[in-house]
């Protein structure tokens, strides 16, 4: 028996399946492909928060590696604005998302995540004990819980029942690396003039006389049910755009996406959850789909391997969609209305010209940047100061830095008053005691996902906040606190 099943193993399931990992958490990774996608699949872009997440698990410098690095000014509708002062040195990167897939997958097998590929879930049962999984070889798998990460189609979201509201597409995009005869220069000129008008258009080359294509379809198709594109449909596209297909031929790959915008009714039922795509898809503006489901992810793993390894608090686990769920609805407004902003109509052309003069303050332009990058997010956790909730930036410390101390995925109290302990929370929370830490508060807890859940420098205040996120206290020999006395740990 395993303790989590994972359906899919994307992104959102490899990060999801290593943050279990690191609580010891046994894991099996379920994923229908039988093998990864082609190395010349579409480049992914990395957001501030997320790298952020990576380095924070001690990944950053695998990523950097293999991506490139370019500012984060330019990432709302495209509006060509840089960041404003204390976010010029902030980067997004891109990388091939076959790559990232294939980093991720690795790192959560490295900690020990069993992967079974060519492997579907096609059934669930769940009782009071654990979910039955039966997959696409007849075999029935028995777990304590189970993580639908199986993307925008999930037969899991299916299987549970959870409505998938929202609006389907109403445009057809399709993207494409490709060669093509026309000289470069012409190429340029001509895309120059279409962008104009046409904001979702773009023929730039992306080396080895290869280009990147991304081109409105003549015609919208039913997302689901849509054939890939082929090379034919790029040529009357682009014709219909531009007037010309620039010669393409030689296709690496083809694809299409449309601007479906829904959002699952709930994140949980019973012990079956959904993160990702599974949760919630959106057009690709600004880049935060992966994003959003990494986030999604790391916010879970700690939560669910709580709830498993028996310290939990009674409502930890449903914190994970009051948490995630109001942060996708606001990635879904803010792709809808880069959407409305690319459009070529004369109105929203207007609003756009508008809002490119707001971004010249600098409070406009830094919160749709802290938005798109996911760094202005922000948890209710109740009253108290404005960092409360938020996550805590990588800081120096003393010696080294506050993100090398994050990489076992454990809660910390950071401490700059050497007044303070994790007591008996001390073997899920660790203690950094550093009064030259550059923090602006005498004392943080920090939540494994890296949000502040506490500041403060009173010890039975801190003791409350580790019993709310941490659950009751455990003694040397094993045992923990109960409602009017001692419980002996279940594990």
């Amino acid at each position: 028996m395993f303790d989590v099943v994972i359906a899919g193993c994307g992104p959102t399931g490899a990060v999801l399946a290593a943050e279990l990992r690191l609580h010891g958490v046994r894991v099996l990774v379920l994923e229908a492909e039988t093998a990864p996608v082609p190395s010349f699949a579409r480049v992914v872009s990395l957001h501030v928060r997320s790298l952020e997440i990576l380095a924070m698990r001690g990944l950053l410098d695998r990523f950097l590696e293999r991506g490139r690095r370019r500012p984060v000014g330019g990432v709302f509708a495209a509006i060509p604005k840089p960041a404003p002062p204390g976010l010029e040195s902030a980067v997004l990167l891109g990388i091939p998302q076959p790559v990232a897939n294939g980093l991720f997958e690795d790192h959560a097998i490295d900690l020990g995540a069993q992967v079974r590929r060519g492997a579907a879930v096609t059934g669930l049962e769940q009782d009071d004990e654990g979910v039955t999984v039966v997959i696409s070889t007849g075999e029935r798998l028995r777990s304590r819980y189970v993580v639908g990460c199986d993307g925008a189609r999930s037969t899991v979201r299916k299987l549970l029942g959870v409505g998938f509201p929202g609006e389907p597409s109403r445009t057809d995009t399709l993207m494409g690396e490709m060669e093509a005869t026309t000289p470069p220069e012409e190429i340029a000129a001509a895309v120059a003039e279409v962008q104009r008008t046409v904001r979702v258009f773009t023929f730039g080359p992306f080396g080895e006389g290869v280009y990147r294509v991304i081109v409105p379809a003549t015609g919208v198709r039913e997302h689901r049910a849509a054939p890939p594109p082929t090379l034919a449909d790029f040529s009357e596209a682009l014709r219909a755009v531009a007037g010309t297909d620039f010669g393409v031929h030689s296709p690496r790959w083809l694809s299409r996406f449309g601007d479906a915008t829904r959002l699952a009714e709930h994140y949980r039922a019973g012990r079956v959850l959904l993160a990702g795509d599974a949760a919630h898809i959106h057009p690709p503006a600004g880049g935060q789909g992966l994003n959003l489901g990494l986030q999604d992810a790391v916010n879970l793993g700690w939560k669910l391997a709580a709830e498993i390894r028996g310290w939990a608090p009674g409502t930890l686990l449903d914190t994970y969609e009051t948490e995630r769920r109001p942060v996708a609805e606001d990635v879904l407004d803010n792709t809808r209305a880069q959407v409305l902003l690319a459009s070529p109509e004369a109105g929203p052309r207007a609003v756009r010209r508008l809002l490119t003069e707001l971004m010249d303050f600098d409070e406009v332009n830094r919160h749709l940047i802290e938005k798109i990058t996911a760094i202005g997010v922000r948890y209710d956790f109740g009253e108290g100061p404005d960092l409360l909730g938020r996550r805590l930036p990588d800081t120096a410390l003393g010696q080294g830095r506050l993100y090398d101390r994050l990489h076992r995925g454990r809660g910390l109290v950071l401490d700059r008053t050497g007044s303070l302990s994790a007591g008996e929370w001390s073997n899920r929370v660790d203690l950094v005691a550093d009064p030259a830490a550059e923090v602006d508060a005498p004392a943080l807890l920090l939540r494994p996902d890296g949000h502040v859940a506490w500041i403060g420098e009173d010890q039975r205040d801190l003791d409350d906040h580790l019993t709310r996120w941490f659950g009751a206290r455990t003694w040397a020999d094993g045992s923990r606190e109960a409602r009017g006395g001692l419980a002996h740990a279940d594990r």
